[in-house]
């Protein structure tokens, strides 16, 4: 067979283009999730900067904002508009405060005074909504369907979004700066034979002079693929053939990958000898040799084939080419040139689950992966690392774009409550094909997943050496009781239902009650007060009904709330382990130590105020002093406070969480001076982050350091390990701690496991679901070991907690045989240790008489 020189081909080729801007993407989700996505349907960019959203509100005919475009649309390519305080997760071309929206407001795009596309119908107004369920405007995500080409330039004629469009659940978001596309904007005349390239009237319009026998000349998939980044041949139409290796017809890829037989591959590393195709209309199977004639594109960085207008399956049951092996890490440019070919990767280590309930979708790695700042200083070392983290990983993907998968098939047989897919689990075997879509390289399994059970789960905690005082922390990830009467649902946060509720509650107190604390930090506990209906006082009632004892109480601070967020931290307590000694102290802004320039270092409105309380061990009698914290997240920015992300690996907020620490270790040093002080909670920050340096510098240093444990973690991030929870102490307390460990119940497990019943149908209500302890939260709990002592008695030789005969006799054996030395003892002052120092000895009796016990 004869394969086309890519420079001849390319001498052949012609491309014609139109520009079309439609609107491909709608969303109208909760707070500022609002967002508008354009699609350029030419292979042509387009400057926006004549173009122009105009909104029509309830029913108005005139438009209440206009918002003017800038910026340049990619050809074949999106361009996302959204409101500048949207979800921070969504990539964005162009945000503005002015992007304000409700179901039933129309939305105009322009081009000047040209209507170009448009949804909903000027001067109507619908009530709440056009369209009805998952396709209506009203807290949905609509997504134009990839056929759809134009756009609606009559925004005055009655308006159906089922036509056009498909439906999403609220805050759908991760579609988002991309499209399927599926229709031709291609001027020629295809297909009339009579356009003088002789071809025989084949369709190509005089791209590949060839045929559709099997074996005739082709373009190789190498010479489709190229050898940068994109393909050369993007817009022209060729003959090729290859063979099926994984076919997603089915799915919403609606395609299949072919690769070239292994005797045919260029052996060239740069080139690729696979490739996707969009193409539904001709079933083929996995082994199928065919050859096909269609349009060569860059969908989304995605070189692909589509248009397809002949097919041909040249031969069946062929042998699959090789799987190439290959080893992690890769860089973009390795995994580029492997671009829809069969790869296999041996020892992968699972790294991040937390979408493989919603998506379908796991991380693996070489490795476990840290969070740069957990591991290097922030700046260019943290940087560096996170660039080796990400050639370290890659996605794997079920191919299935249909969200919340009715069966997700790893571990064997399913997932499930009880058979988990954990962090750490591993993968001997990987083998799939490797592609490239919604912004991510990733693995599409061609073979059963056959994980190992690596990081099995712990049913209780693993603790070396047991204390005489256990301190937990433990992240209750929102717990909202509602009104605290079983209704108020839905609430600011946490559960949806009173029905969620209870699995969460269930899961919790499962969590708590096995680890058994006598002192509990509590944080994203709702901020509701402590009366006999608020968060907290239903989490101790829920702990003691599992107890069937009145085991646990809770502190109560003065306040009423712990200021203005939704969220609080909160301490339980066994009062029959330790005692309140003070009502408890709440550091916050009113009462924060302030800079050299006089400004507030704690912002209340920003961290949730710190409760400490002081304790009494009753065993040991000693005291110790518990901090507990929840200082502000990196999940939005504070650059109103001139406090911007700095790219150094700390991410947003940085400053004001380092101010906090330090109004932190100021406030414990003056108020608990010199006491044993534990610091735990969610400090945001990790462990090489100024937060934790800060605090260190006031004399508090982390325990896992401390105790050598070095690859300690709570909290799993984009598929990274690091401490957001923290357990520091000053060294008051830290030469009493035995030992600290986290938990590993939630950071590794699937999000799918948990309370949550949104996104899922009864199945899966039942299937994922258990109230245990696993998946409680989102953050591992902590547990402290502390081991105290009573301080000995001056004259208890016996160390019986008394001094009675029993000592006095010890103490005439002990000095007769100059064992006791000690001239404390001498209470007749004559420097020497005998019977005459008893009448003395007498009076440190606890007992009249020195009566024994």
């Amino acid at each position: 067979m004869k394969k086309i020189p890519l420079l001849v081909l390319s001498a052949l080729l012609t491309s014609t283009a139109s520009a079309d801007i439609i609107i491909s993407e709608y969303v109208e989700g909760s707070s500022y999730n609002k967002a508008i996505e354009l699609f350029n349907t030419s292979a042509q960019s387009v400057d926006l900067s004549q173009y122009q959203l105009a909104l029509y509100f309830n029913g108005k005919t005139t438009a209440g904002n206009t918002i003017n475009l800038s910026g340049t649309i990619a050809a074949n390519s999106t361009f996302v508009i959204a409101h500048r305080d949207i979800d921070s997760s969504v990539a964005t071309q162009l945000t503005t405060g002015s992007l304000l929206f409700n179901g039933d407001d129309a939305i105009v795009l322009k081009k000047a005074n040209t209507i170009i596309d448009s949804i909903g119908k000027i001067g109507q107004d619908p009530g709440s909504q056009w369209g009805s369920a998952l396709t209506s405007t009203k807290d949905n995500t609509l997504v134009r369907k990839s056929s759809i080409s134009s756009g609606d330039t009559n925004p005055n004629d009655d308006f159906n979004p089922a036509g056009q469009w498909i439906g999403f659940a609220k805050n759908t978001l991760d579609s988002l700066g991309s499209h399927q596309f599926d229709g031709s904007t291609d001027n020629g005349d295809p297909g009339d034979g009579d356009n003088g390239s002789g071809d025989g009237g084949d369709g190509d319009g005089g791209d590949s002079p060839a045929t559709s026998n099997c074996g005739d000349t082709y373009t190789s998939i190498a010479n489709i693929q190229g050898s940068s980044n994109s393909t050369p041949l993007s817009g022209h139409t060729v003959w090729t053939e290859g063979i099926v290796t994984h076919t997603l017809q089915h799915t919403g890829y609606k395609g299949f990958f072919i690769q070239s037989a292994d005797l045919e591959a260029d052996n060239n590393a740069m080139t690729s000898e696979g490739v996707f195709v969009y193409h539904q209309a001709d079933t083929v199977a996995v082994g199928d040799n065919i050859r096909l004639h269609a349009k060569v594109s860059e969908y989304n960085n995605l070189t692909q084939l589509s248009t397809v207008t002949e097919l041909q399956v040249c031969q069946t049951a062929v042998s699959l080419p090789a799987a190439q092996l290959v080893t992690l890490p890769l860089d973009a440019t390795q995994r580029e040139a492997l671009e829809g070919m069969r790869v296999t990767i041996k020892d992968a280590v699972i790294t991040d689950t937390y979408n493989y309930g919603r998506y379908g979708q796991f991380e693996v790695a070489s490795e476990r992966l840290y969070t740069p700042t957990q591991v290097s200083e922030p700046g260019a070392s943290a940087n560096q690392l996170a660039i080796e983290n990400a050639e370290k990983s890659i996605l794997v993907d079920d191919g299935e774009t249909a969200q919340n998968p009715e069966m997700l098939p790893a571990p064997t047989p399913e997932l499930s409550a009880i058979n988990s897919l954990r962090s750490g689990d591993t993968i001997p075997t990987l083998t799939g094909i490797l592609s490239f879509h919604f912004t991510n390289y990733q693995i599409l399994p061609t073979t059963p997943l056959a994980t190992q059970t690596t990081n099995a789960r712990q049913q209780t905690p693993t603790i070396t050496n047991v204390g005489n005082l256990r301190v937990a922390s433990f992240n209750v990830l929102n717990y909202f009781n509602g009104n605290g009467l079983g209704g108020g649902f839905p609430t600011a946060r946490g559960a949806k239902t009173e029905a969620e509720f209870v699995r969460q509650r269930d899961k919790i107190i499962a969590a708590i009650a096995t680890i058994n604390a006598d002192i509990i930090g509590l944080m994203e506990i709702e901020n509701d007060g402590y009366g006999a209906q608020s968060a907290i006082a239903d989490l101790t009632q829920g702990i003691n009904a599992y107890f069937n004892d009145n085991v646990y109480q809770f502190v109560a601070p003065a306040e009423s709330q712990m200021g203005s967020d939704a969220i609080a931290v909160g301490i339980l307590y066994k009062a029959n382990s330790v005692t309140p000694v003070e009502a408890a102290k709440v550091l916050n802004s009113q009462n924060s130590a302030k800079d050299e320039n006089g400004q507030v270092l704690f912002l209340s409105n920003k961290n949730r105020p710190v409760v400490t309380q002081l304790f009494k061990h009753q065993a040991s009698e000693q005291e110790i002093v518990i901090a507990v914290n929840h200082l502000k997240s990196k999940g939005s920015h504070c650059n109103s406070l001139n406090d911007y992300d700095n790219n150094d690996g700390q991410g947003n907020c940085n400053l004001t969480r380092t101010r906090a620490a330090k109004a932190l270790g100021l406030f414990l040093n003056k108020e608990y001076v010199e006491l044993p002080t534990l610091v735990i909670g969610d400090l945001n920050a990790y462990l090489k982050e100024d937060p934790i340096v800060a605090l260190a510098n006031a004399g508090f240093d982390d325990l896992f350091t401390t105790l050598n444990k070095v690859d300690a973690y709570s909290y799993i991030f984009d598929g990274q390990l690091g401490q957001l929870d923290h357990a520091l102490a000053n060294q008051a307390l830290a030469q009493h701690v035995v030992d600290v460990v986290t938990w590993p119940i939630n950071a590794d497990e699937p999000r799918v496991l948990d309370y949550s019943m949104q996104y899922q149908n009864a199945t899966h209500h039942a299937k994922y679901y258990a109230p245990d302890a696993f998946r409680s939260s989102d953050h591992d709990p902590i547990i402290v070991e502390i081991s105290l002592t009573q301080d000995s008695m001056f004259g208890d030789l016996d160390q019986d907690s008394d001094v009675d005969t029993q000592d006095i006799t010890l103490f005439l054996t002990l000095s007769a045989s100059n064992e006791l030395t000690d001239l404390a003892y001498d209470f007749n002052n004559d420097k020497q240790l005998n019977r005459r120092d008893v009448r003395g000895y007498m009076q440190l009796c606890t007992r009249a008489r020195c009566a024994t016990e």
